[in-house]
C-alpha cells in the first residue's frame, strides 16, 4: 500500500490519505469543491462546485499514476438531490466512455458546508 500525496490538490481534512495506492489500483479519498491554493470553497454554484471536484481527483489520481479516463467506480455525494442533473451535467463533461459504475446518495451534511463530495476508484496506467 503507498500513499498519494499532492499540495496540487486540497489536503485531508482528518486522519486519512488523499489517495492510496494497493494491487493495481488508486483509491481517492472524497474530494470536494476546495481550491487547492487559496483553500477555499470555489463557489455556492453546484456546476462549479463539481467541476473543481473533480480536478481535485483528477489531480491526485494523476499524482499517483493514473487518469480520469482510468476510473472505474464513482460515489457521488449530494446535500441536495434536486442539484442530481447539474452534476450529471459536469459529471459527464470529465468521465469518459464507458463511464465508471457509480453510486450517488443525498447526505444531510458534509464536513464542510459543500453541495458536492466524490471519492473514486481507478486502475493504474
Amino acid at each position: 500500500m503507498e500513499e498519494i500525496s499532492t499540495e496540487d490538490a486540497p489536503g485531508a481534512l482528518g486522519p486519512y490519505s488523499q489517495g492510496i495506492i494497493d494491487g493495481g489500483r488508486v483509491f481517492v479519498s472524497g474530494q470536494g469543491p476546495v481550491d487547492p491554493e487559496t483553500r477555499e470553497v470555489v463557489s455556492e454554484d453546484i456546476k462549479e462546485q463539481t467541476a473543481q471536484t473533480l480536478k481535485n481527483i483528477a489531480t491526485i489520481l494523476e499524482a499517483g499514476g493514473s487518469s480520469i479516463d482510468n476510473v472505474v467506480k464513482a460515489t457521488v455525494f449530494v446535500t441536495d438531490m434536486d442539484n442530481y442533473e447539474a452534476v450529471n451535467e459536469v459529471y459527464a463533461e470529465y468521465m469518459s466512455e464507458p463511464f465508471p459504475a457509480r453510486s450517488a446518495v443525498e447526505v444531510s451534511d458534509l464536513p464542510i458546508d459543500i453541495g458536492v463530495e466524490i471519492e473514486v476508484f481507478a486502475s493504474l496506467e
